[in-house]
């Protein structure tokens, strides 16, 4: 039964469906792209943190198909609609929703326990001037009200087995503060691909996987472009929400 703020939405991909609420933060297309980025074994143990709607989890379990995630949501509602979600596509046995914050990791799980992390947090630190005009809920999911930069690389480093591996979308231009927390924190990034919106702009977003106790050596790939000259989602882009 959805709420009168809600909608079912097909994510056009072998039946998979998700709940979203128009008053509250909705999924873009940084989070079908982190949701290809990610890579697990069939064992592996999982967390997501900041998981939202649940959108990113259900697409990593439908592509990656890991033995669990733990899925880590602070904002009560947010997580309740995640637990909808999941139980929607049937995968309360795979998908676990927590809520709480992940600086409390340790009330449910130990240290050095999950073999890979994800995560696609807020963007904006809190001195942000869009941070006027958010509701609470979308404030949250989008400033570092509740979470920050080096909350979210420490956490990550300390749930992470050796040799774990953590993917992150985030600014781009926040770069060099992310390599600054992952080099204080034991994560090598290993690999990372910038993202434009259009043929004629610079990249405003990127993708890392950095890991655990790794040796330096990162692999840049080629920047992905998202939308053509007049603004319609490339083939390419399609292919990588397909997960081709």
């Amino acid at each position: 039964m959805l709420n009168d703020s809600e909608r079912l939405d097909d994510l056009q991909l072998d039946g998979l469906k998700i709940i979203q609420d128009k008053n509250k933060y909705n999924f873009t297309s940084d989070s079908a792209l982190l949701a290809n980025f990610v890579s697990t074994k069939k064992n592996d143990d999982c967390v997501e943190i900041g998981c939202g709607s649940g959108v990113i989890s259900i697409l990593v379990n439908h592509k990656c198909n890991p033995k669990k995630i733990y899925a880590f949501e602070i904002q009560k509602s947010m997580a309740e609609l995640a637990k909808r979600n999941i139980e929607l596509n049937n995968l309360n046995e795979k998908i676990d929703v927590i809520n709480a914050p992940i600086q409390e990791f340790e009330n449910y799980l130990s240290k050095s326990s999950i073999d890979v992390v994800f995560s696609n947090p807020p963007y904006m630190k809190t001195n942000d001037k869009s941070l006027v005009n958010c509701n609470e809920e979308k404030a949250i999911s989008r400033h570092e009200l509740k979470l920050n930069l080096q909350e979210l690389i420490m956490c990550s480093s300390q749930l992470l087995k050796f040799g774990g591996r953590l993917f992150l979308v985030h600014r781009s231009e926040r770069l060099f503060e992310i390599f600054q927390e992952m080099n204080r924190f034991n994560l090598q990034p290993k690999k990372m691909f910038f993202v434009s919106s259009s043929v004629d702009k610079n990249p405003n977003i990127v993708l890392i996987e950095a890991q655990k106790g790794a040796k330096p050596g990162l692999k840049v790939l080629p920047t992905l472009i998202v939308n053509d000259k007049d603004g319609n989602y490339l083939y390419t882009i399609q292919k990588l929400y397909k997960g081709e």
